[in-house]
């Protein structure tokens, strides 16, 4: 009787997706940040297409809180979002690799990562889910201090630091840091307050969420990052498959462009940080080759590690990220 109903519930919700013209994009920034314009892109290239396809963008987390969008996603109750991918962690244990310290060199590299079998093991987990990539785009990120500056990983003992993500956070923790989790928007709140000493967090949202009013020393990514987030634009596949071929079409030629756009982009977000903290006043600090290799003998030992005893084929997935070069 049960399956029936479910069954009843679920034609009659594909019905209404298939009928739809209009489908509804989650996201946590502000229409300023790169991952606003990468969305943005692909509503406008579907609208000139004019296919009876319609994408509204819901930002600043006005339709869902940053770290409960995957979910509703996966369930159909939700179309599109753009998403740090490890902030579904929970879901998938294997998406905590999407944010591994170390792992990622550089924008290039993190778009080789992009056309991998790594990343067709996790899309095929992500389809598990009915969740798939519309856009891949990974964001270099560093750290801002309140009172001092952070490059090594003896910057961070005492303090109470923000990461996002778990393996930063046991990598951070391994360092003797405080963990305070919670999502990049929050951080500036939570400095304001005395909650936060420290965050990590990726170049664009230290920009979008103002986060040079809050600190005294930034260590951007340059030619050393040790911190690169995967933060794609995500689609229900359900969604995506009842949808015309015609919007279909739209939908992935919008993705395309889009997906050049964030890289391109993504490439300038750091380097243009680095000009707005200078211009707020902010001491900028360098991370030197030895600070890199120090943090990822931790990490190695932390998050390495735990994902690899925590995760089933979590030795395959991180053999397979290493083996692109």
């Amino acid at each position: 009787m049960l399956g029936t109903a479910a069954a009843a519930i679920s034609i009659a919700f594909a019905g209404s997706v298939a009928g739809a013209t209009e489908l509804r994009l989650s996201h946590q920034w502000s229409n300023k940040d790169v991952r606003h314009q990468v969305a943005q892109i692909v509503a406008d290239e579907v609208a000139a297409a004019d296919v009876d396809l319609e994408i509204k963008i819901f930002g600043s987390k006005s339709l869902f809180a940053p770290r409960e969008q995957y979910k509703p996603l996966s369930r159909g109750q939700l179309d599109m979002t753009v998403l740090p991918l490890s902030y579904a962690g929970g879901q998938q244990p294997a998406y905590n690799l999407t944010l591994m310290p170390g792992l990622v060199k550089n924008h290039d590299h993190a778009a080789r990562l992009s056309d991998s079998p790594f990343m067709e093991a996790l899309e095929a987990k992500m389809a598990e889910d009915d969740v798939m990539v519309l856009v891949h785009g990974y964001l270099a990120g560093g750290f801002a201090g309140k009172d001092k500056c952070i490059t090594g990983p003896d910057d961070v003992k005492g303090l109470q630091t923000r990461a996002a993500g778990k393996s930063f956070e046991l990598m951070l923790a391994g360092a003797g840091a405080s963990i305070a989790s919670m999502a990049s928007s929050e951080i500036y709140n939570a400095m304001q307050t005395g909650v936060l000493n420290a965050a990590n967090t990726s170049s664009s949202s230290f920009v979008s969420y103002r986060i040079y009013e809050q600190v005294s020393c930034y260590t951007p990514a340059s030619d050393i990052a040790l911190w690169f987030m995967y933060q794609p634009l995500l689609m229900n596949k359900s969604a995506f498959e009842d949808l015309s071929e015609e919007q279909q079409a739209a939908l992935l030629a919008g993705a395309e462009k889009a997906e050049a756009h964030y890289l391109a982009e993504a490439k300038k977000q750091d380097a243009a940080s680095v000009e707005v903290f200078k211009e707020a006043g902010v001491e900028i600090a360098e991370m030197s080759a030895e600070d890199f290799e120090a943090w990822r003998a931790i990490a190695q030992d932390t998050s390495y590690k735990s994902f690899v005893e925590e995760v089933p084929d979590g030795q395959a997935l991180l053999d397979l990220a290493l083996a692109v070069e």
